[in-house]
């Protein structure tokens, strides 16, 4: 197994090398540290060892919404996207504004697979007299790197089903996501806020020396809830029994949305269909090493979500698979 071993690569800020004689694939991601990351480096590193020929080249670091854009510019052949991020490309909207070329380039990216980001976590220390999300007023707290898609969108959670606003009902610091969580292991935020497959590896190693506990709102689904999560977040829970400090003893309700694989639309078919169909043929390869890929569903990664298309080879193997049609 290498996928651990991957993971150190990545941590390290380097790149797996390809060999000589393969077809290089260049994938980026983001922080190495991050479940989504990881996912996607094991993705690269089933493929690796499976298919002859391919060489999935890694690069953890950045942001996704560039990552996609240079997929689209013929730059990288894979990185990481999502349903909102694909549709502001396509429409050149937000961070692709002053992007000209993003709507075209968007023509240029397809999808590979999705899968779950994680359900978000609202961490606070087991001694905390932090209850739920309600009493988070007058509070320090880390949501994610500000601007991105994880600190809106878990900042967004609070205001919709507390009413609390971040900036002026408590402070959302400004740090990325290792910062953000060394803040939380020194004890200098109050909540620290993660979304990711359990178990995830911020969580074990903060509970190798302290209690957490999961926070829910007081009324998760209050009035108006569904229409703040839209079309592509869904309602999801953090489950008890996860981490040998954790605290809950029932489920924690929280919220989930999809996250994905494109790919470049120059990759021809037969590449993307042997990808596709190394990575769900041979998972049970990690998932004994890695419990968090049991989350992963072959349903789930072919479904329709925003405007991105399925790359015509990964629709071959989904078609095969009997989960499209």
């Amino acid at each position: 197994m290498r996928n651990f071993g991957l993971a150190a690569i990545l941590a390290a800020g380097l790149t797996l090398p390809a060999q000589a004689d393969d077809t290089k694939l260049k994938m980026a991601t983001i922080a190495p540290s991050l479940g989504a990351s990881i996912t996607m480096a094991t993705f690269a590193n089933v493929v690796n060892e499976n298919v002859e020929g391919v060489e999935i080249e890694v690069a953890a670091g950045g942001a996704a919404t560039l990552h996609q854009l240079e997929v689209g510019r013929g730059n990288l052949e894979m990185a990481m996207t999502s349903p909102v991020i694909y549709n502001l490309m396509a429409g050149g909207k937000v961070m692709y504004a002053k992007e000209t070329d993003a709507p075209d380039a968007a023509k240029n990216v397809r999808l590979l697979m999705w899968f779950p980001w994680g359900p978000y976590h609202f961490a606070v220390r087991g001694d905390s007299d932090i209850e739920v999300l309600d009493d988070l007023e007058g509070t320090t707290v880390f949501l994610g790197p500000q601007g991105g898609g994880a600190y809106n969108g878990a900042k967004g959670w609070i205001e919709a089903t507390t009413g609390l606003v971040a900036g002026q009902d408590y402070e959302a610091i400004a740090a990325n996501w290792q910062t953000g969580f060394q803040a939380f292991l020194d004890g200098k935020v109050d909540m620290y806020v993660n979304g990711c497959l359990d178990p995830c590896g911020q969580f074990i190693q903060f509970t190798e020396t302290e209690e957490v506990r999961f926070l829910a709102p007081a009324e998760p689904f209050a009035g108006g809830i569904d229409e703040w999560l839209g079309p592509f977040r869904y309602r999801d829970q953090v489950q008890p029994g996860q981490y040998d400090g954790q605290l809950n003893d029932g489920a924690i309700e929280s919220w989930n949305t999809a996250v994905g694989i494109a790919v470049s639309a120059d990759v021809d078919e037969e590449t993307v269909y042997n990808l596709t169909k190394a990575f769900w043929d041979n998972l049970d390869q990690v998932t004994s090493d890695a419990p968090w890929a049991k989350a992963l569903d072959v349903s789930f990664a072919s479904e329709s979500r925003g405007m991105i298309e399925l790359h015509h080879g990964a629709a071959r193997y989904y078609r095969e698979a009997g989960v499209i049609e």
